[in-house]
């Protein structure tokens, strides 16, 4: 039975709402009723543009026709054989797309313990990225920390470094929106690029005279990444926690060897695929976490929160994102009445 709708990319730039049929779920597996999804600015833009270099993961991964989304939290409304009846009725944060309806393996679900809001509890994935970036960092109590890009990455990444005693931070962007929506703190040192000056100079007058022992790249822009490196003190550590798409050279010598500088990735798949006594940080933890701290008030997760759309609307936001990124966040999208 058609009856449910969904967000598909059928080309490069075109994005559309789709009726598909209603799935049935498998051995092992759910059907999830999507309450809200919300749209990854950054990878869901980067499917949407087909604009990533032959050969590259983003050309694997991403085939036209493609059905963005991972950011979902929905209901068990089905239950196949294998699956736990109990888990029916219950709400999960899911790695679901923009649809009404998903299929999902019953080891891929997380459940939603705390009583916080869907469109709160729907920034998991961000968070979770986030989380495992700061644990491969090693961020430390009193370091001080640069952030290149305030989006959903960006914000998050300032906030949990200040979490673990990171002090000050310097959040940097071009957006006095993104800048905006940081938390005010006076931990946090926000610096907007377009109003000129020297980030160094800043940077070494709000922390003593001296430059970050850790570098975030959230840009997403490869070609800024070298320039990066300048905020950084010798032996720092260089984090990418963005996923740049285009390929760039990089002077191994001066940007890595002779300054002693360690870098790190930071993809969401580095999570240990099962907790052990000396990492049990899986991304089920770090959901948990997340789901705590939004629960206990130690994130604000409306704040990042830039607009909320019923699903009939959902295609439009694309071609928004396509002309202007920079005063959009957290993009909702309302599927409460969908596919009844």
């Amino acid at each position: 039975m058609k009856n449910n709708p969904a967000v598909v990319f059928p080309e490069a730039k075109k994005a559309v709402i789709e009726e598909l049929d209603i799935p049935c779920p498998g051995d092992g597996e759910v059907l999830i009723k999507s309450s809200c999804t919300m749209v990854s600015t950054g990878t869901e833009m980067t499917a949407f543009t087909g604009e990533y270099p032959p050969g590259s993961v983003w050309e694997k991964y991403f085939k036209f026709p493609y059905y963005p989304g991972y950011n979902n939290i929905g209901t068990v409304v089905e239950a196949g054989k294998g699956a736990d009846k109990k888990m029916l009725g219950v709400k999960f944060a899911t790695w679901g797309p923009h649809a009404a309806y998903s299929i999902q393996k019953s080891e891929n679900l997380y459940p939603v313990m705390r009583d916080i809001p869907d469109e709160h509890a729907v920034f998991f994935t961000i968070a979770e990225i986030v989380m495992n970036g700061i644990r491969r960092s090693h961020v430390q109590w009193g370091e001080s920390v640069v952030v290149y890009g305030l989006g959903l990455l960006g914000q998050f990444t300032a906030i949990f470094a200040r979490r673990c005693g990171a002090r000050p931070v310097f959040a940097v962007d071009v957006s006095e929106y993104r800048l905006n929506v940081l938390p005010d703190d006076n931990g946090i040192v926000k610096i907007n690029t377009s109003h000129g000056g020297d980030i160094i100079e800043i940077i070494k007058a709000h922390n003593k005279g001296k430059l970050a022992d850790a570098v975030f790249e959230v840009t997403g822009n490869g070609g800024l990444i070298p320039s990066e490196f300048a905020a950084l003190r010798p032996e720092g550590r260089f984090v990418i926690l963005s996923s740049p798409r285009e390929k760039k050279l990089f002077d191994f010598h001066d940007l890595c060897n002779n300054p002693s500088f360690t870098i790190i990735g930071a993809h969401n798949f580095s999570h240990p695929a099962v907790a052990t006594p000396d990492n049990p940080w899986t991304m089920q933890r770090h959901v948990e976490m997340f789901f705590d701290m939004v629960g206990d008030g130690e994130v604000d997760a409306e704040r990042m929160i830039s607009r909320k759309v019923d699903y009939t609307h959902a295609a439009e936001i694309y071609g928004d994102l396509l002309k202007d990124r920079s005063k959009d966040m957290g993009i909702i999208i309302d599927w409460s009445n969908a596919g009844l």
